[in-house]
């Protein structure tokens, strides 16, 4: 993480409207650290691609005012705000060689020939594409035009670098190289990334911190560890990560727990984001957390329930178990000699988890 705290990019009360009534972008207020890469996440229509837009120049902002090095870029034109762009398309000239490509961006600056061509050799390096400078386009894989796009949106040393959804064409195994590739040029480089995606297994692999959106708003900003372990409302525990989730009411608080009536039992839980005695609440529990428990010590949550269904995943044996009225309610079970190979759809099992691990929020309708 950057040891600095100084705001390299700041957005202060950033509003977005497009029709005038409904607000695309709420009063957003976030500071973005010099060499960190930070990951706006959230699912279509959240507000995420609107803020890239206007930290682009490529969308204006109805309200409040954007900051780059401390400098307001409200009104500076994109081309002059030194920023590099990746996108989903790559966005490559296909009548222009890959060198061609990558000198484009200099040439526009009006950079001298020969200190195009070091830059040029020294992008094509830094994404070990030095072979490929003749070819176009159209002859390299999807994952050398996606770098080649990148290489073109270093290539002129940029303040900031801008990705929207670079890994959306790939398919899988080639998205989480690329995942790995651009996260050691940002250790390697320095540099400062704001990136966009829904994916939210691409933003915990990849980022510093994670700016959760949904409705226009951050719900959560904080480290990808933080956001798993310590949702702070039954958004962030729903979209980050898998989760089981158990409707409930409050009956007791006691300090930093609280006893929660779930389908006629109690459940023992952190009271995170709870009103207090009598009020709804969504318990978030992940399923790797859950154990299918035999003896007896240790455990404060134990209930019995009954296996609905079993998926072989390998290293997990993934079981679905009906538990207090729910019978979505999922455990990853380790896939170790003898643990899980003998259940059956029908079975019994009691299951059974730590209050640490069970966390009340905030309440969601059913």
């Amino acid at each position: 993480m950057p040891s600095t705290d100084t705001a390299f990019v700041r957005f202060a009360d950033v509003q977005k409207t497009y029709d005038g009534e409904t607000l695309v972008v709420k009063n957003l207020n976030l500071a973005i650290r010099r060499g960190e890469f930070l990951t706006m996440l959230g699912p279509s229509g959240s507000g995420k691609t609107t803020c890239l837009m206007m930290l682009a120049g490529f969308e204006a902002a109805t309200h409040g005012e954007i900051f780059l090095d401390g400098r307001p870029i409200n009104h500076v034109p994109p081309y002059r705000r030194d920023i590099g762009m990746v996108f989903q398309n790559y966005a490559l000239f296909p009548h222009m060689s890959v060198a061609e490509n990558l000198a484009f961006p200099l040439e526009v600056r009006g950079m001298a020939k020969d200190v195009i061509a070091a830059k040029v050799k020294r992008a094509l390096e830094m994404v070990r594409l030095e072979s490929f400078a003749n070819r176009r386009p159209a002859q390299l894989s999807g994952g050398q035009q996606q770098r080649i796009a990148l290489a073109r949106a270093l290539v002129f040393e940029p303040k900031l670098v801008l990705m929207d959804e670079p890994l959306g064409a790939l398919d899988k195994q080639l998205r989480e190289n690329m995942q790995y590739e651009i996260k050691h040029l940002h250790e390697r480089l320095g540099i400062t990334v704001v990136y966009v995606t829904h994916d939210q297994g691409e933003a915990l692999t990849m980022s510093d911190r994670v700016a959760v959106f949904n409705d226009g708003v951050i719900q959560q900003l904080a480290p990808p560890a933080e956001l798993y372990e310590a949702p702070e409302n039954a958004f962030v525990a729903q979209f980050i990560g898998e989760n089981n989730r158990l409707l409930g009411r409050v009956r007791t608080v006691d300090g930093p727990y609280c006893d929660v009536e779930v389908a006629g039992a109690v459940v023992r839980a952190l009271a995170v984001n709870v009103q207090g005695p009598g009020a709804a609440t969504t318990l978030s529990l992940r399923p790797e957390r859950v154990v299918l428990a035999n003896g007896t010590d240790g455990y404060p949550n134990r209930f019995p329930g009954r296996v609905e269904e079993l998926i072989y995943h390998g290293d997990h044996i993934r079981t679905r178990v009906n538990v207090l009225g729910h019978d979505d309610f999922i455990i990853k079970v380790p896939n170790r000699a003898g643990h899980a190979n003998d259940l059956r759809p029908g079975d019994p099992v009691t299951v059974a988890w730590l209050a640490e691990d069970c966390r009340a929020l905030d309440p969601q309708p059913d």
